[in-house]
């Protein structure tokens, strides 16, 4: 089968052609986001490859139904960028990657925290520049600190097992409670109480309804003073300008963001010659104390060989005829 991928690095071609050598489907590669503007470039492709920020909206849907698409393929477990609803109606059947590397994301989550907390960022900058001086590094000891977790699945657990061994107290937050995650020693709390004991606060959770903006003006009031927020699941679950004004009174005293809600047009392009438009990205990059990464919690070698090989798994049991767990559907 003829399978039109979108959103395509370099990377994206190593891995899935390596995966697809072993199957004989054909890969066509496009640089474009797909969108419902270059859904036409799908016309004549059975299967669509696609990837977190692509839109796959009802009117881009109907345009590659019109085509004669009848898979998608997202190689990425998130599928809130997916109007499930139209694709149900218009024959399109939806499968995802649930799990590429939950590794590579914990691990990440990890690095970022360290980071933001003992300052590796800001040191590495002045030590290049022949600044010795430490003043303004200051960071605090993890251990005996508490550690929200926002989603304890499979990213949330491994995050909280070296953070747990480091002896932080850890609070969790999730409607479906994890037997694992109190193994180690972890405490599930209402999500109220985890936001106003926490020095630490990170997401794990899905983009829904129910957890859009679950980091807004209210909530922030409502945690520590100086807490440390780090989101590396969907931009849309924390309010960018909250987060800025919250940053400017200290309320929030660390803040890490590898995903952001309007990252689409910006992350994974080298925009270095331009003038980024997006006030609120700028504005957040300004402080000292923020941390922005281009969606890369996901990036490891291991990552994009998972992606790439239940990619093709997904695309051979559709052909078979054969369920999936890893079909995502909607009601029509």
């Amino acid at each position: 089968m003829r399978v039109a991928v979108f959103s395509t690095k370099s990377y994206d071609e190593r891995f899935l052609n390596a995966a697809a050598s072993k199957t004989g489907h054909e890969l066509v590669f496009f640089e474009e986001r797909l969108t419902a503007k270059t859904a036409e470039i799908a016309a004549g492709f059975e299967a669509v490859c696609a990837f977190v920020n692509d839109d796959l909206s009802e009117a881009a849907l109907k345009h590659l139904a019109k085509g004669g698409t009848r898979l998608i393929l997202l190689r990425c477990a998130g599928y809130n960028q997916v109007d499930l609803k139209a694709a149900q109606r218009l024959g399109i059947q939806v499968r995802r990657v649930a799990a590429y590397s939950p590794y590579a994301v914990a691990e990440f989550t990890i690095g970022m925290i360290l980071t933001l907390n003992r300052k590796y960022h800001r040191a590495f900058n002045r030590v290049r520049e022949g600044n010795f001086e430490i003043e303004g590094l200051l960071g605090f000891d993890l251990h005996g600190s508490t550690v929200g977790i926002v989603g304890t699945g499979k990213i949330g657990l491994l995050t909280a097992k070296p953070l747990a061994a480091m002896g932080c107290r850890i609070l969790g937050y999730d409607p479906f409670t994890n037997t694992d995650f109190e193994a180690l020693g972890g405490t599930y709390v209402p999500l109220e109480q985890l936001l106003a004991e926490s020095d630490i606060v990170t997401l794990h959770c899905p983009l829904t309804p129910e957890s859009h903006y679950l980091i807004n003006a209210a909530s922030l009031q409502r945690m520590k003073r100086g807490v440390m927020i780090i989101n590396t699941s969907r931009g849309a679950l924390v309010d960018a300008n909250a987060l800025i004004d919250a940053l400017k009174t200290g309320q929030v005293g660390a803040l890490g963001l590898d995903v952001y809600e309007q990252e689409a047009d910006v992350f994974y392009e080298n925009l270095s010659n331009e003038i980024i438009q997006d006030d609120v990205l700028q504005r957040l990059l300004t402080f000292p104390n923020v941390l922005i990464t281009s969606h890369q919690a996901f990036f490891t070698q291991t990552a994009l060989r998972n992606i790439a090989d239940k990619t093709l798994a997904n695309l051979e049991d559709f052909i078979a005829g054969r369920s999936s767990s890893n079909e995502v559907k909607g009601t029509a």
